[in-house]
């Protein structure tokens, strides 16, 4: 028997302060066949776009550290993380947004970049579905200091880290960020280094 179906889907708004969060409620069939009532709270940011940078001459990459409020409230204990670059898509699509903030949060500019896959980060309550990239760039594309955009109120501090190093920071926790982890962990199953 067909099951998963769903109908009667009814949304109530409860924020729309910085991006948007739904109660849902909708009726979901089981595996019997039988129909049950189900609430969920769905939040909306957009979907986002990140990259891992990286030089094979130098065998090094590029990723960014700044203050993330949500994880200081939940046991990070000066709230910075180590993370990828990543952003919002904003009015182009994926690979237009992932350019123009690898420019704006490092200060390269890169013209090639490679879609590796996409994932939803958080599926149980983020509608959100990140799409991932890798791009290579040379000292030769740095085009400015990056940091982030000024009316973003981003502090960005732009690391080059050679991937050794960055992998040992996913082991010892240095680097908790999911989708940074898991950019790094592409790289290593790729031999993007050719190690």
């Amino acid at each position: 028997m067909k099951y998963g179906n769903v109908r009667n889907i009814r949304k109530e708004l409860l924020s729309d302060n910085w991006y948007t969060l739904n109660k849902v409620t909708f009726e979901y069939q089981r595996e019997d066949g039988s129909w049950e009532t189900q609430i969920r709270e769905a939040y909306d940011r957009g979907n986002g776009a990140a990259i891992l940078l990286y030089n094979v001459q130098k065998g090094t990459v590029v990723l960014t550290r700044q203050f993330r409020m949500p994880t200081y409230l939940n046991g990070n204990e000066d709230g910075m993380m180590v993370e990828a670059c990543a952003g919002l898509l904003e009015k182009g699509n994926a690979e237009q947004t992932i350019k123009m903030e690898v420019e704006e949060e490092t200060g390269y500019k890169i013209d090639h970049v490679k879609k590796v896959f996409e994932a939803y980060m958080s599926p149980g309550s983020v509608t959100e579905i990140l799409y991932f990239f890798i791009g290579q760039y040379t000292d030769a594309m740095k085009v400015g200091e990056g940091g982030g955009a000024e009316d973003e109120t981003e502090n960005i501090e732009v690391l080059e880290l050679p991937f050794r190093k960055a992998l040992q920071m996913m082991e010892t926790g240095e680097i908790r960020d999911a989708k940074t982890i898991m950019l790094l962990q592409y790289a290593q199953l790729h031999n993007l280094f050719g190690q």
